[in-house]
């Protein structure tokens, strides 16, 4: 109690303020330590979320390349099964790939001589053009020789062709004439034939009947005879009259029977007209 009562309140004031001063030199540096834990937490925080962002991205990479290393073992596994069967086919193909070597060098020299045959052929085509084009040209510049040669063979088988026309009409005109007259002929014979068969009968019966009287037979035959001449001269005649009506009969058959006017004949085909001249000969 005495000390305390030797202390004085200035004393006591400036003992608080150190201690304030001291207390407040500790918080400061309580308050900066603070900050600076505070900051390395905040630090740690941040490195711990990109940590485990990192080991999102490491699980994920990790899963990935699992799914790449199976996906690729499985490749791995088809490409063995391909691997094996390719062999397995090579080994049996290698008989076939003899055979098609073989079937293919035998290709290969038939095309090279079919190719050789070819440019033959090309070159005779080639050749055969010139010739042909040699040959239209000569034809182009010789036409107009052949237009005058086939007009000249039309008209010549048109000529032909009308004479034998006329001539089949001139025969049967003839056969018809000659039918007709044997026609006549025959009738009038018959006609005659009746006439000189009475005629001798007649005769007969007038030498019979004068048998009784005394005549000479040279008269008899001369009645014959002059009998005989009119028969003749009468068969004549009616022949001359058969001949004249067959003549007139077979004139008027004719000409009923020939056209009035013969269709003018086509002109002759040319090459300008875009027609063969020689298709009809």
């Amino acid at each position: 109690m005495a000390e305390e009562g030797t202390i004085t309140p200035e004393v006591r004031i400036q003992a608080l303020e150190e201690a304030l001063a001291t207390e407040t030199e500790r918080v400061q540096k309580l308050f900066a330590a603070y900050e600076g834990q505070e900051k390395d937490l905040m630090d740690a925080r941040a490195e711990i979320e990109v940590l485990e962002k990192e080991i999102i991205e490491r699980e994920i990479e990790k899963e990935t390349q699992e799914a790449l290393l199976s996906e690729k073992e499985v490749r791995i596994r088809e490409l063995e099964l391909r691997a094996v069967k390719a062999s397995k086919k090579v080994e049996h193909l290698e008989p076939e790939l003899e055979k098609m070597e073989e079937k293919y060098s035998r290709e290969k020299d038939r095309l090279g001589k079919i190719f050789n045959i070819a440019t033959e052929l090309d070159d005779d085509l080639k050749l055969a053009v010139s010739e042909m084009k040699a040959r239209d040209d000569w034809y182009v510049a010789h036409m107009s020789l052949f237009e005058d040669l086939n007009k000249a063979i039309k008209e010549r088988y048109e000529m032909i062709e009308r004479a034998v026309e006329s001539e089949r009409k001139s025969q049967h005109m003839a056969r018809a004439f000659d039918e007709r007259m044997e026609e006549m002929v025959s009738a009038r014979a018959a006609e005659m034939t009746l006439e000189e068969a009475e005629a001798t009968v007649n005769t007969k019966e007038s030498v019979k009947a004068d048998e009784d009287k005394d005549y000479n037979e040279k008269e008899v035959d001369q009645a014959i005879e002059a009998a005989t001449e009119e028969a003749t001269e009468e068969a004549e005649v009616a022949t001359e009259e058969a001949t004249e009506e067959a003549t007139e009969e077979v004139a008027e058959e004719a000409a009923e029977e020939t056209p009035e006017k013969e269709a003018e004949p086509a002109p002759a085909p040319t090459w300008g007209d875009d027609e063969d001249p020689w298709a009809d000969n």
